[in-house]
């Protein structure tokens, strides 16, 4: 086990502190122990860039969409705080203080429909044909400036597609990681190809990654605070209950299906469940910001043709974002779209209550989600489904401004960049910090 101690009583230890045993390396969550060990290289305010006047990390999660959400079951009819939450801010009740609802704002000049997938993060007009050239996205433009401070500068994610709203100050594309599994190899399993296949074995038989670092743990565990071990104690927790499900999915799989005495329907059984793949892959992402893995994550959520596998849904997730206004397809649409935004209202939760130094996980992280489309059924970019989470900001409120003449959400991207620690008045389109939306 890394650590360095220094003249004090109180156990220090370094950033990038690991616990280690046979074939894996496994990070740890942030711990107020590390705050003295990183206390150099301080603004004059007491803090470095990217992190709180504790040196807390701060961080930036984006999770977009690609045929949007319908505007008429996201926004609330009412403006400020005192809203009516619409249909799928409901099971989001209990959070409503944590996050903001933005209607009426897009990128300005950004057309071309699904081709605006590119301009999510950067605010850059493609043009209808895709021949105009990209520039850096919101999170890599974090990355370049405060991304040295941790193993990954970021990661770029998928949940079933090769695409990403990640791009480099050259204006490439980059390719997203699309396996949860891989992801967490990634995090938490050391880079050789033999020591990942052994460890890869011995989470199949059921032995997990706590049991082999166990020592390590129990060592450091006695010579940490109380509040240090209570957050060691939960993010362990999490940890296992993460790899006994992906265990249990990777049983699924090799069990053969059970046979029946029926034909083969007509539908055709669609294998893309982008709701639970979603899931997973957001547990994931909460393991990688509580072990200061990365600061900066994007997921992309693909317009995936086939049949969702929830109740009620009949057809293909893309052709019911073509609704035409037809009722049965709004209807179905819903249901998909309900859980997308219940998925990310669990992940806005669980930040929420992972207790840091100075406050909460969420308190520290901004999270976003948001679509190229506003309207998938004729492929519109203005009026971009937006909610926005944590930061440090105030929330509870619903910022609605003109459906005919948007907002230009990449203020809100100004106000990002501001907050998580870099100087900054603009950024791609946006010229000021979004109205409306004042640090806490």
């Amino acid at each position: 086990m890394n650590h360095s101690r220094k003249n004090s009583s109180r156990k220090t230890l370094a950033r990038r502190t690991l616990l280690r045993g046979t074939g894996v390396a496994m990070s740890l969550p942030w711990l107020s122990a590390m705050t003295s060990a990183a206390a150099s290289a301080t603004d004059v305010d007491g803090s470095r860039p990217g992190e709180t006047s504790e040196g807390t990390p701060r961080r930036f999660v984006s999770v977009s969409l690609g045929l949007g959400l319908l505007a008429e079951n996201l926004n609330p009819e009412q403006a400020g705080r005192d809203y009516k939450p619409a249909l799928y801010l409901e099971p989001l009740a209990d959070i409503r203080d944590q996050f903001t609802v933005v209607s009426g704002s897009s990128h300005p000049g950004v057309k071309g429909g699904h081709r605006a997938e590119a301009s999510i993060l950067t605010g850059c007009a493609m043009g209808s044909s895709g021949s105009a050239k990209n520039t850096v996205s919101l999170d890599q433009h974090l990355a370049k400036h405060l991304g040295d401070a941790t193993r990954f500068p970021s990661l770029v994610l998928n949940i079933g597609g090769d695409s990403s709203p990640s791009y480099t100050e050259n204006g490439a594309m980059i390719p997203p990681y699309d396996s949860p599994a891989d992801v967490f190899a990634k995090l938490f399993i050391d880079d050789s190809k033999q020591q990942q296949l052994q460890q890869a074995q011995r989470v199949r038989k059921g032995r997990s990654i706590m049991d082999m670092v166990g020592d390590d743990a129990k060592r450091l565990q006695r010579e940490l605070g109380t509040g240090d071990r209570d957050r060691l104690d939960a993010y362990f927790t999490s940890v296992r209950e993460l790899e006994q499900r992906m265990a249990a999915n990777e049983r699924w799989a090799k069990l053969p299906k059970p046979k029946v005495d029926a034909k083969q329907p007509l539908d055709i059984a669609n294998g893309a469940d982008i709701v639970g793949r979603q899931r997973m892959m957001m547990d994931v992402m909460r393991l990688a910001l509580q072990t200061d893995s990365t600061r900066f994550i994007t997921l992309h959520i693909p317009g995936v043709g086939g049949t969702i596998p929830i109740p009620g849904v009949e057809e293909g997730y893309h052709t019911l974002s073509h609704h035409g206004m037809d009722q049965d397809k709004l209807d179905q649409l819903a249901l998909i779209e309900a859980e997308i935004v219940k998925g990310w209202g669990n992940f806005v939760r669980e930040l929420h209550g992972v207790e840091e130094t100075d406050g909460t996980l969420l308190e520290h992280t901004s999270v976003l989600l948001t679509s190229n489309l506003g309207n998938a059924s004729n492929h519109d970019n203005r009026n971009m489904p937006v909610l926005f989470a944590g930061g440090g900001f105030r929330h509870g409120q619903h910022l609605a401004f003109d459906k005919r003449n948007n907002y230009p959400l990449t203020n809100l991207f100004v106000s990002v960049l501001q907050q998580t620690g870099l100087e900054t008045d603009t950024f791609a389109t946006g010229t000021s910090t979004m109205t409306g939306l004042e640090p806490a």
